[in-house]
């Protein structure tokens, strides 16, 4: 793995605190309940309990709702890019916009092999063949490594996203990555997202006026056709729902 920008490292507390913490967290904040905090409720929860170089947002570049969303409290804070080598031209220049204009820390995380090179050990376009193991190697195990650094991660997941999402938590344990799992937006939808994006002149990536409500690398996202599952045009014609980062 490489970034242009390390990963920050921090003292850590242990897992069992951390894991207490996400456990408590839910019930304080009511999640998937008819008292939910709001997003912003939600990361003044994480600002009040961690610092803001223990946090990072995960962020695709789709827009950068989140990241200018816990930015507003944690000013610096890092944003990981997973730069698989694959994004649309429109997604690269997002990222390049949330540097310019938000008050944020761009971290770039890069698979351990290039294109090149994990064509030249799978073949090429793994992507079609064996679309699980592209996505563990080149955003899985760089995520993961990345976020060794860090107590806590902000994601976008959103419950309307997919069935797999519909109870989504605002907070979890990640026992897999080993620290605080947050999902402020859980309860938004993509409306929701484009609304807070627009009142805030936050970026938003060109491809989702185009149809793509949903974007990921470029060979495997499709447009979708309006009233469509908004994740449809991810891994379009396979039985594949998710590239395994929130699973």
């Amino acid at each position: 793995m490489s970034v242009s920008l390390a990963p920050r490292t921090t003292a850590h507390r242990s897992a069992a605190e951390l894991r207490a913490l996400a456990e408590a967290a839910n019930e304080a904040l009511g999640s998937l309940t008819d008292h939910e905090a709001s997003p912003a409720e939600v990361v003044a929860w994480v600002a009040a309990n961690f610092s803001m170089e223990s946090a990072a947002v995960a962020c695709s570049m789709a827009d950068a709702a989140l990241p200018h969303l816990v930015a507003e409290q944690l000013p610096g804070v890092d944003v990981l890019f997973l730069d698989t080598g694959y994004h649309f031209s429109e997604t690269r220049a997002t990222r390049d916009e949330v540097d310019r204009v938000l008050d944020v820390r761009i971290v770039d995380i890069t698979p351990e092999q290039t294109v090149a090179e994990q064509d030249a050990e799978y073949g090429a376009e793994l992507f079609s063949r064996d679309p699980g193991l592209c996505c563990a190697r080149r955003k899985v195990a760089p995520l993961q490594a990345a976020l060794g650094g860090y107590e806590v991660w902000f994601t976008g997941v959103r419950r309307d996203e997919a069935p797999t999402r519909t109870n989504t938590p605002l907070v979890t344990w990640d026992e897999r990555n080993g620290l605080v799992k947050v999902n402020p937006v859980a309860a938004w939808s993509f409306d929701d997202l484009m609304g807070y994006a627009a009142d805030h002149k936050a970026p938003v990536n060109l491809l989702l006026g185009f149809g793509y409500p949903s974007i990921g690398c470029e060979p495997c996202t499709k447009p979708v056709a309006p009233g469509d599952d908004p994740r449809s045009g991810r891994w379009a014609g396979s039985a594949k729902i998710e590239c395994g980062l929130h699973e």
